[in-house]
């Protein structure tokens, strides 16, 4: 099984910043992109930002500039620091990990979120 756990949210005021942290552990072969994903309320679901394993970074739009992924292939963890924050990044922000447990098996791994919220 695998799992990813999230780390590092909470409240901070506008303007203010935080640093989202996951770590994916148990049989991993491989794990391709990994990426933060965001969930508002009454909203769906959207990309926040990715990280291929050559270390390409995706960001949507409305982060950029301001929130910066990376990650550690050694340890299996990524990292989200999130500057200038504003009330509208308030959601629950939940980790993904595109992860092979085999050559031939692929699939997708989510964590349980973490909540962050942006008081204006």
């Amino acid at each position: 099984q695998v799992q990813l756990v999230e780390s590092g949210g909470g409240l901070v005021q506008a303007g203010g910043s935080l640093r989202l942290s996951c770590a994916a552990s148990g049989s991993i072969f491989s794990i391709a992109t990994m990426g933060w994903y965001r969930q508002a309320p009454g909203k769906q679901r959207e990309l926040v930002a990715s990280i291929t394993s050559g270390d390409t970074a995706n960001y949507a739009d409305s982060v950029k500039g301001r929130f910066t992924i990376s990650r550690d292939g050694a340890k299996n963890t990524v990292s989200l620091q999130m500057n200038s924050l504003k009330p509208e990044d308030t959601a629950i922000y939940y980790c993904n990990g595109v992860v092979r447990r085999s050559p031939y098996a692929v699939r997708d791994y989510w964590g349980q979120g973490t909540q962050v919220t942006v008081s204006s």
